[in-house]
């Protein structure tokens, strides 16, 4: 298979249009499944995916073209160049249109003609020993775990070079007994860290927990949202942060005559962040970006990634705004994170936050969300895999499942207690987004719109 160096140059000298931009990830996947207490699958699997981005310009405007392959073959370069460069010329004009970044210096980065990492199924090593004694417990064990590299590496034809290593890996086991299910999960870049154990002690209390049973009716309780809840739910909110929708009147950021940056959501100091330089959530320092959208532009390929602190000590901080958009709207550049972190609450767990509640609800993750309302950013969803009812400061039970009706928005106004920040997975968006650092929430009426019938 040719270098993916390789493909870059050479796709970038048969370039026959004003600007061509070629990204090419190289990926290495384990994956390692178990149910009802033995493991059932595991495989390794290495992929290519590669795009041209080709744009065509004239004196008023820039037309763009994409066009994506996984052949490895060299001599199917030249033709997926020039399917990208028909497409470009045929395109409605861009309305982000801007200069390609220039070339950062007279040299390529030092790791360039670096090779491609890989996984290996041994990532799992450690995992797989604590899983198997766990397999002859009391509990039916069912999960999955994968770890994921991506190698990327991004080239335009003003100069400019790139490339970046990106491990991705999470575990999930769900547990049963007597009828009950019970979830932990957690995020990871390499599993050394991962206690498998510990996982399994949990889900065993969960468990426990859920021996006695207490059904209560739809309504408004205080509640107390893990770090994997809150995690879904903020993800949500900044994936809807977006300047342009904002300034439009689409969105729940609109604001009379503009946006809503600078509105303060809650009395507490709490700060919601991307950091591609965050420790142990770290995410490629530039963009890449196949396609544009109202967040990011094609033309802004290869710009550096910051810090952007999306809610500053409890108010509203900064909206997601390409090159193009900022320059319109005479805001900030800002690129949306691959890793989210909530922080500004106290330093205790979740534990005694439970010891705390005289009567309410711990929930342990949400599902199927879906949004209902973009403009009050109102969500609709299930809880699953764990509601717990508390009593006195003890959990005395496990509750019938809701669903619920609830804006991220709302909730960050109305929060009145944050425990301490830790690493956690969001359970819905797993598949999309994995490094998140939340802390547990109190929301003193979070609605449960309807008892439902899920197990």
């Amino acid at each position: 298979m040719i270098a993916p160096q390789l493909v870059i140059e050479r796709a970038l000298a048969c370039a026959s249009v004003d600007d061509t931009i070629v990204i090419v990830t190289d990926s290495s996947d384990a994956t390692l499944r178990w149910a009802g207490n033995s493991m059932t699958t595991n495989g390794i699997a290495t992929s290519r995916r590669w795009e041209v981005i080709s744009i065509v310009r004239d004196s008023t405007s820039a037309r763009v073209g994409t066009v994506s392959s996984t052949s490895v073959e060299p001599d199917d370069i030249e033709g997926v160049v020039r399917a990208s460069e028909a497409a470009a010329r045929s395109a409605e004009p861009a309305d982000d249109a801007m200069p390609l970044l220039p070339r950062e210096s007279d040299s390529d980065p030092r790791d360039w003609d670096r090779r491609a990492q890989h996984t290996s199924i041994d990532v799992f090593g450690s995992l797989a020993t604590e899983l198997n004694v766990g397999f002859d417990g009391r509990d039916a064990l069912y999960g999955f775990a994968q770890h994921r590299v991506d190698n990327v590496w991004l080239g335009t034809s003003t100069g400019l070079r790139r490339t970046f290593t990106q491990p991705t890996g999470s575990v999930e086991i769900n547990g049963k007994r007597s009828g009950a299910s019970a979830w932990v999960g957690t995020g990871t870049t390499d599993f050394r860290e991962v206690s498998a154990q510990n996982m399994l002690d949990e889900l065993s209390i969960r468990l426990g927990w859920a021996q006695n049973t207490v059904e209560m009716p739809a309504g408004r309780y205080e509640t107390l949202l893990p770090p994997s809840a809150v995690a879904d739910l903020m993800i949500y909110l900044m994936w809807t942060m977006e300047g342009r929708g904002a300034q439009e009147g689409r969105t729940a950021l609109s604001g009379a005559g503009g946006t809503r940056v600078g509105e303060k959501l809650t009395a507490l100091p709490l700060t919601l962040y991307s950091d591609p330089r965050a420790e142990g959530l770290e995410y490629a320092p530039f963009v890449v970006a196949g396609s544009s959208s109202d967040s990011v532009s094609v033309f802004d390929n290869g710009m550096d990634t910051e810090r952007v602190d999306w809610v500053r000590d409890g108010s509203v901080s900064a909206l997601a705004y390409p090159r193009a958009s900022a320059e319109k709207y005479e805001a900030p550049v800002a690129v949306p994170g691959e890793n989210l972190v909530l922080t500004g609450g106290t330093d205790i767990g979740l534990d005694k936050m439970v010891a705390a509640t005289e009567r309410g609800l711990l929930l342990t993750t949400l599902w199927y969300i879906r949004e209902v309302d973009p403009t009050s950013l109102l969500l609709t969803g299930l809880t699953r895999d764990g509601v717990y009812a508390i009593e006195n400061g003890r959990i005395i039970g496990a509750v019938n499942n809701f669903r619920f009706n609830e804006s991220p928005l709302d909730l960050l106004r109305r929060v009145t207690e944050a425990g301490a920040t830790e690493a956690t997975l969001p359970r819905e968006w797993k598949d999309w987004f994995t490094r998140t650092a939340m802390p547990p929430l109190r929301i003193p009426d979070f609605h449960m719109s309807s008892v439902s019938a899920a197990q």
